[in-house]
């Protein structure tokens, strides 16, 4: 119950303290849906106005069992589909059972119809006057024949609602948004939710979904008809209504699966685990806490979570001080960052990571100003196999101090400098998706991204060691650069490094040139450097654009180095005889010879003459060799002119 008691606090904590621009915290006994008409009426409940709407997220009061509803039995008080609203829904054909009156189910039990559900509110003390009004309407029965006036829904000339559209004429709006039943490809304008707008001259808050007076007047009539006291698992307190079911539509408007599965007289829920099946041997939790909990939690994953489908990652700080995401770039993080730095954009930079880490710092520092070392952080996964059923799939409770920490660690761990287009270079860690695509290629299908997604999640949170199957995987697939376009390598080769740098964080990798470092797959990721560098000059300089034989050969040399180095070697000749011509040329040649010698004494005999495969250390020696024959100002005006080499 962990988990529902920090989304309890947070709602509590963050309610009527939402960040401007957010969306507000849905208050309780309300629900989200997506309404498609919207109806216009006096206070006396005299029809004025109706326009179609297309697709709008709307806050519609709810009872516990309409809020999670998945049979079309239980109705909404107030906002609903026509076949709930509308007394004259079969009198036009409908083709679905009518919601508008009392009526039995399967079982022989008699079900509250959408009219005395609503008719019960406005008998209450807590009654609304909109409500009132709605309800005055709604008993006159002319709902489908307004609509049909003015032109939202269609009917055909024997006067029943159309199920598709089959006229030479264009297609109207409401046929565009209802979804066809499966069986028989009709589209059912029953369907159609409604929200309502009551005039009043004194009160300028026509739209019954942002009256905070109506929000609260429903909320205490709900509450007056719970009658199942008991002890809360989550708060402890005894005495208070227990929930009988629980929210859906936690993700988004269609979500139809839940985190807690409602009680269950009929079925298997009980069976085999208790006495009874009355559902009270279970634990309960409290319709209020309930309520609140998967509120804060819809809120906080339309604000801030990570999305991949039905995958939903979203971390947060129970306090509701902003916090960094842990699945965003280090790019992400440094422009998200307060005071995080005085220009608006992130370039590379020439140095070796020390501006990097300045940023960094300065990021954090402002993230530690705003959240305290113990203030609680969670970071929670969610994910269904079926439209039912939701799992949490990762869930960590963290102080605050240790959150900053394990994030900037990752972000300084897995630092490299990386190009993901003309405009977006930056010293950093990337993303996981773009990992998960580096590894297996952007084509992967969601549930390997899911999977891999959820591996990377606890090195990032957690501190874990990264997957080495995944490395290799991301070096592999650098190596065949032949495979790749020029921009998607280029990407891959820092993403590469990046892991390979954070993977092997004992090695104490630099991300500028080491001429020190003496390792054997180091020095020889320098020679291919330079090896492309020599023959891309001499490309450049006769007008070429074709690929040179270091790049060509790159997956061969990371398995086969020496035998694939003479053969690269070999190959340079004809363009060590084109820079000789010249002056310029033959300069240029004697400062890059002058480096490769100065790497060939470098090796260890036996070191050189082995021809065991290269592990990823080599593209850490390629990219910084590379990067240090590149003139400082390519860097900053021609970043994607890779091969244009210093004279």
């Amino acid at each position: 119950m962990s988990w529902i008691q920090k989304l309890y606090e947070t709602y509590e904590q963050c309610k009527g303290h939402e960040p401007d621009g957010s969306e507000p915290l849905l208050p309780i006994s309300h629900t989200y849906q997506q309404a498609h008409v919207e109806i216009t009426i006096d206070i006396a409940g005299n029809f004025k106005s109706a326009q179609f709407i297309g697709k709008q997220e709307t806050v519609v009061p709810a009872t516990e069992e309409s809020a999670g509803r998945t049979n079309k039995c239980a109705p909404h008080p107030l906002c609903d589909k026509v076949q709930y609203c509308a007394a004259d829904y079969q009198k036009w054909g409908g083709n679905k059972a009518p919601y508008y009156s009392d009526h039995t189910n399967k079982k022989g039990e008699i079900v509250k119809g959408y009219e005395t559900l609503l008719s019960t509110w406005c008998a209450s003390e807590h009654r609304h006057f909109k409500a009132e009004a709605v309800l005055a309407y709604v008993r006159k029965g002319e709902i489908v024949a307004d609509l049909v006036r003015e032109k939202i829904l269609h009917a055909g000339n024997d006067g029943k609602l159309l199920g598709n559209w089959n006229a030479d004429t264009p297609t109207p709006d409401i046929f565009r948004i209802l979804t066809p039943d499966q069986k028989t490809k009709q589209r059912d304008q029953g369907n159609a939710f409604i929200r309502w707008r009551v005039r009043e001259p004194e009160n300028p808050c026509t739209a019954v979904w942002e009256d905070e007076s109506l929000h609260v007047a429903w909320a205490k009539y709900d509450a007056s008809t719970k009658a199942t006291p008991g002890v809360c698992m989550v708060t402890g307190e005894t005495g208070v209504n227990l929930a009988s079911s629980h929210p859906k539509r936690i993700r988004h408007a269609g979500d139809g699966a839940k985190l807690i599965s409602a009680n269950d007289s009929s079925g298997y829920t009980f069976r085999g685990r208790f006495t009874d099946d009355t559902g009270q041997q279970a634990c309960g939790v409290g319709y209020e806490v309930t309520q609140k909990a998967h509120n804060a939690l819809r809120w906080l994953i339309q604000r801030q979570a990570y999305r991949n489908g039905d995958q939903v990652i979203v971390s947060w700080a129970v306090g509701g001080a902003p916090i960094p995401d842990p699945f965003g770039s280090s790019l992400t993080l440094l422009l998200a960052g307060i005071d995080a730095t005085d220009s608006p954009t992130v370039i590379v930079d020439a140095d070796a990571g020390q501006a990097f880490a300045k940023r960094l710092n300065l990021a954090m520092k402002g993230y530690r100003a705003r959240l305290g070392p113990t203030d609680d952080i969670v970071v929670m996964g969610l994910d269904s196999a079926t439209p039912g059923r939701m799992a949490i799939t990762f869930y960590r409770e963290l102080t605050g101090s240790e959150f900053l920490a394990r994030i900037e660690r990752w972000h300084t761990d897995f630092a490299w400098h990386q190009n993901f287009g003309k405009d977006k270079h930056f010293v950093g860690a990337p993303a996981p998706h773009d990992i998960a695509e580096a590894a297996y290629g952007r084509r992967l299908d969601d549930k390997l991204k899911k999977a891999t997604i959820e591996r990377l999640l606890p090195c990032i949170v957690d501190g874990q060691a990264f997957p080495r199957d995944l490395l290799e995987s991301t070096i592999r697939r650098t190596c065949n650069r032949v495979g790749l376009e020029r921009w998607e390598w280029e990407k891959f080769l820092g993403i590469a490094c990046g892991l390979y740098r954070g993977a092997f964080k004992n090695e104490g990798y630099e991300m500028a040139l080491e001429t020190d470092r003496r390792s054997r797959d180091y020095l020889y990721g320098r020679l291919l450097a330079l090896a492309e560098n020599i023959e891309g000059y001499a490309l450049t300089t006769a007008e070429s654009g074709r690929e040179t034989t270091a790049a060509r050969f790159m997956q061969r040399f990371a398995d086969r180095p020496v035998s694939t180095w003479r053969t690269v070697e070999l190959a340079l000749s004809p363009y060590k005889s084109r820079l000789n011509a010249s002056a310029k040329g033959k300069g240029f040649l004697i400062k890059r010879m002058r480096v490769i010698d100065e790497i060939l004494c470098l090796f260890e005999p036996e070191d050189f003459l082995r021809d065991t495969k290269l592990s990823g250390e080599f593209l850490l020696g390629y990219h910084c060799q590379r990067q240090a024959l590149k003139p400082p100002k390519a860097e900053a005006t021609a970043a994607n002119d890779d091969d244009t080499p210093a004279e």
